[in-house]
């Protein structure tokens, strides 16, 4: 083997090194983009439901019976409709978020907890019966609820207060 051809073949050993070493960083990087914009966008999805607005939606929706069509929903005054549709809409994307795992369903459960399943509860007379037109209404906020209350009874979770005594 002369020079010429060692000399070719260590460069092409540090070619071949040189992708492997971009390749394997390039992907810990994608990985660090995809985390950091998952840790963005679920802090700011825990301070979407840390608003004063949402306190008052929650208080709302648990102080009153919600309607049971939507006849019943347009005969609200519009100030109560726009309060059922705006709650309604954002645990429905709640559930989009979960449901495409760019926010992790512990959150929402330490976060809302049984809220979410005590109000589809109460939206779901009224869902169901709006789904004869629109099979799509409130999907994601139905199927987070469901995921939560199965997680409630065959896997409640701790409360912390108590786990931290544990965990020191």
């Amino acid at each position: 083997m002369s020079t010429n051809d060692i000399i070719s073949l260590l460069a092409n050993l540090a070619l071949a090194l040189s992708f492997v070493v971009g390749l394997v960083f390039g992907i810990a990087q994608v990985r660090a983009a995809a985390r950091d914009r998952r840790e963005r966008l679920t802090v700011e999805a825990l301070n979407n439901y840390q608003t004063r607005e949402f306190a008052e939606l929650m208080q709302y929706i648990n102080a009153h019976e919600l309607p049971a069509s939507s006849e019943e929903l347009r005969a609200l005054p519009v100030n109560e409709q726009v309060i059922f549709m705006q709650l309604a809409q954002q645990m429905e994307t709640l559930g989009i978020l979960v449901a495409d795992k760019y926010i992790n369903i512990d959150l929402v459960d330490k976060v809302l907890g049984s809220f979410v399943f005590t109000t589809w509860e109460k939206y779901k007379t009224l869902v169901l019966s709006i789904r004869d037109t629109d099979p799509f209404v409130s999907e994601y906020f139905q199927w987070l609820a469901e995921k939560i209350d199965e997680r409630m009874k065959n896997n409640p979770r701790e409360p912390f207060y108590k786990s931290v005594h544990k965990i020191s």
